[in-house]
C-alpha cells in the first residue's frame, strides 16, 4: 500500500521539466497540490486520470491550486522514456498500448490528443540498476505493501521475497518518485494540502476531484 496520509509528502525527485517551469513541493506550500503520476505508456492514465486532472487545473485556474503530472517508468522501458515525454507535450502525440486503445475508441487524431495537457510535466528520475537485488532490499520494496508481512508465517514470507525478488531483478531502472511513495501502479494520484501534509495517495481511477479540492481549499 501506498505510504499513509498525514505525514509530510515526500519531495519530487524529476530528471527534467519538459513543460512548464520547475518546481518541488516546499515551493508550492501554501498551494494545494494535485500530483498526476502517470506513464506514457498506460492507456488508463489517460482515459481517466490526465482529463480528471486538466478539470481540476481549469476549474481552479487562478486560486492556490497546482496541478503537476509527473511521469515515471516502471515497466515498458523502451516506451515509457523521456523522449515520449517531450513528444507528448509538444505535439499531442500517444504512442504503444496507449495509442492503440484511444485509437480503437475514436479518442485521437492521427495519433495525437483531442486536448492539450496545459500543466507542468516532468520525468520521474529513473536511476540504472545494477547488480542483483538482495533479501534487505526485496523485504523492504514489500512492507509498504503488506503492512503484516513480519507476522506472516515464515513460508509465506519467503514466497513473498522469492516473488519481489524476481521483479526486481526484471526492473532496468528504479523510479524515484514513484518509489518514494510506495505507489501501486499508474494512474495514481496524490493530494498534497496547504502546508504540505499528504492528504491521499490513490491507484486507479478516483471520479471526481473538485470537492475534495474545494474542500483543502476552504480548511
Amino acid at each position: 500500500m501506498p505510504i499513509p496520509a498525514g505525514q509530510p509528502a515526500p519531495e519530487l525527485s524529476v530528471s527534467a521539466w519538459v513543460q512548464g517551469a520547475a518546481t518541488n513541493l516546499e515551493q508550492q506550500r501554501g498551494n494545494v497540490v494535485l500530483m498526476e503520476v502517470f506513464q506514457v505508456n498506460c492507456p488508463g492514465c489517460f482515459f481517466s486520470a490526465i482529463p480528471e486532472a486538466i478539470k481540476v487545473h481549469d476549474r481552479f485556474a487562478g486560486q492556490p491550486v497546482t496541478v503537476l503530472g509527473v511521469a515515471t517508468a516502471f515497466e515498458d522501458w523502451d516506451k515509457n522514456t523521456f523522449d515520449n515525454l517531450q513528444r507528448l507535450a509538444e505535439t499531442g502525440e500517444v504512442i504503444g498500448e496507449t495509442r492503440r486503445m484511444l485509437d480503437r475508441a475514436g479518442l485521437l487524431d492521427d495519433g495525437r490528443l483531442r486536448y492539450r495537457i496545459p500543466f507542468p510535466l516532468a520525468m520521474d528520475e529513473l536511476v540504472p540498476i545494477t547488480g542483483d537485488p538482495t533479501r534487505e532490499q526485496a523485504v523492504a520494496a514489500i512492507r509498504p505493501q503488506v503492512p503484516v508481512f513480519d507476522t506472516l508465517p515464515e513460508a509465506h514470507q519467503s514466497q513473498l521475497i522469492d516473488r519481489v525478488t524476481t521483479y526486481l531483478k526484471s526492473r532496468e531502472y528504479a523510479p524515484t518518485t514513484f518509489d518514494r511513495y510506495a505507489l501501486q501502479g499508474t494512474p495514481s494520484t496524490i493530494v498534497v494540502d496547504k502546508q504540505g501534509t499528504l492528504r491521499e495517495v490513490t491507484f486507479g481511477q478516483v471520479g471526481e476531484l473538485a470537492p475534495k479540492i474545494q474542500a483543502l481549499l476552504d480548511e
